[in-house]
C-alpha cells in the first residue's frame, strides 16, 4: 500500500489555483521522461489520423449524425446504430487518449529541471490544435463530411503533428539561438523541398475529397473536380518532391554535411519510395481501403521525415539562461492562455 500524504489547507488552495506548479515543486521527471511524453504525443497525433481515415474508409463518417452527442438522445453509440457509430464513436474516444498524451507532455516539460519556457508553450500549442481540430470534427460532422471541411481537418491535424515533432526535437537541445550547420543555398533547398511536400499533402486532400471514399453510404458531395487528372497533379508533385531530396542529398555531400542531415535526407528518400509505391497500386486496382489507409499512414510518416530533415540541419546550445519560475500561486502566462 502507498501511503498518501496529508494536505493542508494552503496546499490544496495552491494546488487549485496552479495544479502545474504544484506538481512541478513535487516532481521532477528525468530528459528521458520528458522525451517519452513527448513522444507519446507524436504517436497520438498519428493514430488518430490514421483512425480517422478508418472512419472515412469504412464509411462511418455518419456513424454519429451529431455532435458533440453522438445522437440527439444520446451521448454516445447505440446498439442500434451497428458497426458505424462504434467506429465513429470510438475514433471520437481517442480524441481523449490524445489530449491525455499532450496533457503529460505539458506536465512532464513544465516540471522538467531547469523549467523551459520554450517546452510548455509548445506542449499548450498542442493542447490548443487538438482542441481546435475537435471543433473543426464536429464541424464536419454537421455539414454533412462536406470536403472542404474534411480537407481543412486533415491539414490542421498535420499541423498537430509538426508542432509535436518540434516538441520532441526541442526536449535534447538547449534554449540557445539556433546554428546553423549548412550554408544559405542548402538552407533555401531544404525549405523549397518543404513547400512542395506540404503542397503534395494539401493537393492528396483534393485528390481525396474528388475521388471515391467519401465517408459515408448516402449522398455525399465531392469536389467539382476530374479525378484523373488531380490524381497526376499530385503524381507529379510527389516526383518534384523525389528530385529535391536527392537534390538535396547530394548537396549535403558536396558541402561535406554532417552525418546527421545526410541520414535524414536519405531517410526521407526511402520513405517517399514506399510511400510512391503506394500510391501507385492503389491507383492502378482502384484505390483499396487498406491500401488508402497505409497511403494516410504513409504521408504522415513523410511529413515526419521531411521536418526532421528540416530540424537536422541547425543545432541549438544548452547554454542559455533558465527562465525564471512563477512565485508560487500565480498562474504561469501560457498556462492562463
Amino acid at each position: 500500500m502507498v501511503r498518501v500524504p496529508k494536505l493542508t489547507r494552503a496546499e490544496v488552495a495552491q494546488a487549485a489555483r496552479n495544479p502545474l506548479l504544484y506538481i512541478a515543486d513535487r516532481w521532477t521527471p528525468t530528459e528521458r521522461t520528458v522525451r517519452r511524453a513527448a513522444l507519446s504525443a507524436v504517436i497520438m497525433s498519428v493514430v488518430i489520423v490514421v483512425t480517422g481515415g478508418a472512419v472515412r474508409l469504412t464509411g462511418s463518417g455518419l456513424g454519429c449524425p451529431t455532435w458533440p452527442k453522438c445522437t440527439e438522445d444520446s451521448l454516445t453509440a447505440t446498439s442500434e446504430m451497428g458497426f458505424h457509430g462504434v467506429v465513429e464513436f470510438g475514433n471520437r474516444m481517442l480524441t481523449y487518449v490524445l489530449c491525455a498524451a499532450v496533457g503529460w507532455a505539458i506536465i512532464a516539460a513544465r516540471s522538467a529541471k531547469p523549467w523551459r519556457r520554450s517546452l510548455t508553450r509548445l506542449g499548450w500549442a498542442q493542447f490548443w490544435v487538438v482542441m481546435g481540430n475537435a471543433v473543426l470534427g464536429g464541424i464536419v460532422v454537421l455539414v454533412g463530411l462536406n470536403p472542404y471541411t474534411v480537407a481543412a481537418h486533415f491539414l490542421l491535424s498535420t499541423a498537430l503533428l509538426t508542432v509535436a515533432m518540434l516538441t520532441w526535437q526541442r526536449v535534447g537541445e538547449g534554449d540557445g539561438e539556433p546554428r546553423p550547420l549548412v550554408g544559405r543555398a542548402v538552407s533555401q533547398l531544404t525549405w523549397l523541398l518543404t513547400a512542395a511536400a506540404g503542397l503534395l499533402i494539401a493537393v492528396g486532400t483534393v485528390v481525396t475529397g474528388a475521388g471515391r471514399h467519401a465517408g459515408d453510404s448516402s449522398d455525399v458531395h465531392r469536389i467539382p473536380i476530374d479525378w484523373k487528372m488531380i490524381t497526376q497533379l499530385h503524381a507529379d508533385l510527389a516526383w518534384v518532391v523525389v528530385a529535391l531530396t536527392v537534390a538535396l542529398w547530394f548537396a549535403l555531400k558536396a558541402v561535406d554535411a554532417p552525418a546527421g542531415p545526410r541520414r535524414r535526407a536519405r531517410d526521407l528518400f526511402l520513405v517517399l519510395l514506399a510511400q510512391g509505391v503506394i500510391g501507385y497500386v492503389q491507383y492502378f486496382t482502384d484505390t483499396p481501403e487498406i491500401l488508402v489507409g497505409l497511403h494516410m499512414f504513409g504521408s504522415c510518416l513523410v511529413w515526419i521525415a521531411v521536418v526532421r530533415v528540416l530540424l537536422s540541419l541547425r543545432e541549438r546550445p544548452a547554454d542559455a539562461p533558465a527562465a525564471p519560475r512563477p512565485a508560487a500561486g500565480r498562474p504561469e502566462p501560457a498556462a492562463a492562455g
